[in-house]
């Protein structure tokens, strides 16, 4: 489907009037639409070049972010002349509201190149919102990972399934972020080249710089994050660890506490004609007070060195 707004009084207006085959709008432009098998590609050259007199640039954005598993597609601007196009085969949430409140207020929107930083600005907004959300979900998770429990029953109710399961989804999320942002770094770059060439405003090269030193912001924060979610990730499997060791560690103290008793039925269970205590009126309770006392000295003796 194709999409057409005009400029009304610094103003985003749809109108119908543009609504035409992609090879009309080709033709109409005089510029040829990248496919999206050219949109996917990796190459930087692929992604921001100039080509017939129009300036190519393609992003990486995430849509459907209420989620953890964000689409993520490559999206493509193009500025030719006056215009601008963008290509895309999702719809990031972005491309929803800034035409609107561009519709509703001036936002100086009277050019491609100023249309163009707006709607980069509102990307840029919309992944910081994301960063946000998911660095409060990763404390969420840190407190969950690391508070102190003061019973054995809520230390059983921790779920370290679901909290590998929380942590790796945060991870895919910042990992997702992070790829585009660098994609919009590069962008934002060769923007910068393009406003010199074509001699854009002061004001827009102005924007450009900061949209520059936000990216860049917002890229360090996400490698944070994700430096921060591996760090949690090491901490929970130490977690999973400890908790084995001390399963190994019970199972471990109780082979040895019965192994003193084992050991003296044992002897008392031999088939021999000749044994002392066989004919003894008291053999039986010596026996099993024996088996007792074998099995309480080494747990007080794991007790009073702190083993248990």
């Amino acid at each position: 489907m194709i999409k057409a707004f005009v400029v009304d009084n610094d103003r985003l207006r749809v109108t119908d009037d543009l609504t035409r085959e992609e090879a009309v709008i080709e033709g109409w432009l005089g510029i040829a639409i990248p496919t999206r098998e050219e949109m996917e590609e990796i190459e930087i050259s692929s992604r921001l070049y100039v080509e017939d007199g129009g300036y190519f640039m393609t992003a990486v954005l995430p849509a459907q972010t209420e989620v953890d598993d964000p689409l993520m597609s490559p999206v493509t601007f193009a500025l030719a002349g006056n215009r601008l196009i963008t290509i895309r085969y999702h719809e990031p949430k972005a491309f929803k509201t800034f035409p609107l409140r561009a519709e509703k207020v001036a936002t100086g929107c009277t050019s491609g190149d100023t249309i163009l930083i707006g709607l980069l600005e509102a990307i840029v907004d919309r992944l910081a919102d994301i960063l946000e959300r998911a660095g409060r979900d990763v404390e969420v998770i840190s407190r969950d990972i690391f508070e102190a429990r003061s019973t054995k029953a809520s230390k059983r109710s921790r779920d370290f399934q679901e909290l590998l399961k929380g942590i790796g989804r945060k991870e895919d999320l910042a990992s997702s972020v992070r790829d585009s942002l660098i994609s919009l770094q590069r962008l934002a770059g060769f923007l910068t080249h393009v406003a010199a060439q074509t001699k854009m405003s002061k004001d827009v090269r102005a924007r450009i710089k900061t949209l520059s030193r936000d990216v860049l912001s917002l890229a360090d924060h996400a490698t944070f994050l994700s430096q921060k979610i591996s760090f949690l990730l090491d901490a929970t499997l130490g977690m999973i660890s400890i908790e084995q060791n001390a399963i190994i560690k019970i199972f471990s103290v109780a082979a040895v506490i019965f192994l003193p008793p084992t050991l003296v039925a044992s002897i008392y269970g031999m088939n021999f004609d000749i044994i002392p205590e066989l004919k003894w009126e008291f053999g039986y309770p010596f026996a099993i007070g024996l088996m007792v006392i074998s099995a309480i000295l080494p747990f007080w003796y794991f007790r009073r060195r702190g083993w248990l």
